[in-house]
């Protein structure tokens, strides 16, 4: 009983077999299809292997989210040559809550020569290149941001001329990594060192005359200079950036040099930053790109441009954040794709095969078809009869003519 069940349910199984086998004796092979077969395994080896090597790539997804974290810090990296003895000047960070952050101990500044080297320049020309494919061709960030590239505060060549207390030094190196708070305010360096002074922001210059004057963030910048002011604010940005470092983001700024010849030349930099979250193979932190617009003139309080000369570098935050993510495709999606590959061209190409046999047959049978009606109505040749017919019965039916029989007498005779 169990046995009868068994093969009961066996045969329904069979029935259910949505794949029935074609014995081989019904199967027959043609030449036609052996080279259609073939060019479909042609054509399935390249679209699996470029299915491959499009899994193996990574997409980059970009993601705006309002910017919540408000009581975090603000990294701000440089690195500045200036043009003048670092005893002359001095760097410090004015927020816009009046606070005042010192950069001493996080900021350094190196004696240094203010010309490249060779290797220098080179690494500023390959900058320039960078930045200007990027302004016509926005789509090279993402490649950027998938291979990485050295986007460090040191990524500049150091030459020789960049050691401390050098003989030969003529500019003043600044370079480091100071946190401020994430409100707007600027970075500046300028003549003298800073000093608290009760009227607001003050640099002291080896001076003689108090003057008092607005920064460009609306604070009021008293400036203790001498008579004789032989400033040169000539400068070169080796590296400006917000946040953590990271490879792939190209700065503005970076590789970007000022020269002037003016004694009182002042130079600002007006910067939106955007607070972007980074989480890629190369690199996972916290950084900020930004947008820069720049404004230079030279102070002359007679004509009515006053001012502080000097660098400024007025930023503020945007209240957006991006977030940028590499992803790769799922490997279930891979999997359904190179199925949909190798069934969708074996069917085509059945179909295919199967269409154009279908018109050749077609096309073969009616021209078999005219063949035979051409040749059922091609002419007879006229046969003789067979019977004995007399000779005066021909020549009363050719009375003018050799009778056929004569003809043809005479022909076998010849």
């Amino acid at each position: 009983m169990r046995r009868l069940n068994r093969k009961q349910t066996l045969k329904v199984v069979k029935e259910m077999d949505a794949f029935p086998k074609v014995p081989e004796s019904y199967v027959q092979t043609s030449t036609s299809g052996a080279t259609v077969s073939i060019l479909s395994f042609v054509l399935i080896g390249i679209l699996v292997l470029s299915e491959l090597i499009y899994y193996s790539e990574t997409n980059m997804k970009y993601e705006y989210n309002v910017d919540t974290e408000l009581e975090s810090k603000l990294k701000i990296n440089i690195d500045v040559t200036v043009a003048m003895k670092c005893e002359s000047l001095g760097a410090d960070v004015l927020d816009l809550t009046g606070n005042s952050i010192s950069t001493q101990g996080s900021i350094k500044e190196d004696s240094v020569l203010f010309d490249m080297t060779p290797q220098q320049r080179r690494w500023q020309r390959m900058v320039k290149t960078v930045k200007s494919s990027l302004d016509k061709e926005k789509a090279l960030q993402h490649l950027l941001f998938k291979t990485g590239f050295s986007s460090k505060p040191t990524a500049a060549p150091v030459s020789s001329g960049h050691q401390k207390n050098t003989p030969a030094a003529n500019a003043c190196r600044f370079h480091g990594t100071i946190e401020v708070n994430k409100v707007a305010g600027n970075f500046h360096i300028t003549a003298g060192r800073s000093i608290p002074h009760p009227r607001g922001h003050a640099h002291l210059s080896a001076g003689i005359n108090t003057k008092v004057y607005k920064s460009p963030s609306g604070n009021m910048l008293v400036v203790i200079t001498s008579e004789e002011q032989h400033y040169n604010f000539s400068h070169r940005i080796d590296h400006l950036s917000f946040g953590d470092p990271v490879r792939g983001i190209i700065n503005p700024l970076d590789g970007e040099e000022k020269l002037t010849q003016s004694t009182m030349q002042m130079f600002q930099y007006f910067i939106q930053i955007v607070p972007t979250r980074v989480n890629t193979r190369q690199a996972q932190a916290d950084t900020g790109q930004f947008a820069v617009t720049e404004r230079e003139r030279v102070i002359n309080h007679d004509s009515g441009s006053h001012g502080v000369a000097g660098i400024f570098f007025k930023y503020d935050l945007t209240s957006i954040m991006v977030k940028v993510t590499e992803e790769r495709q799922p490997f279930s999606q891979l999997l359904i794709r190179l199925c949909g590959i190798v069934g969708g061209i074996f069917a085509t190409s059945g179909m295919l095969h199967g269409l154009v046999g279908f018109l050749v047959d077609t096309w073969m049978t009616r021209v078999r078809g005219r063949e035979e009606q051409f040749s059922n109505h091609m002419p007879t040749p006229t046969h003789l009869p067979s019977q004995d017919i007399p000779l005066q019965q021909l020549d009363r039916e050719f009375p003018e003519q050799e009778s056929p029989l004569a003809v043809n007498l005479i022909s076998a005779d010849r």
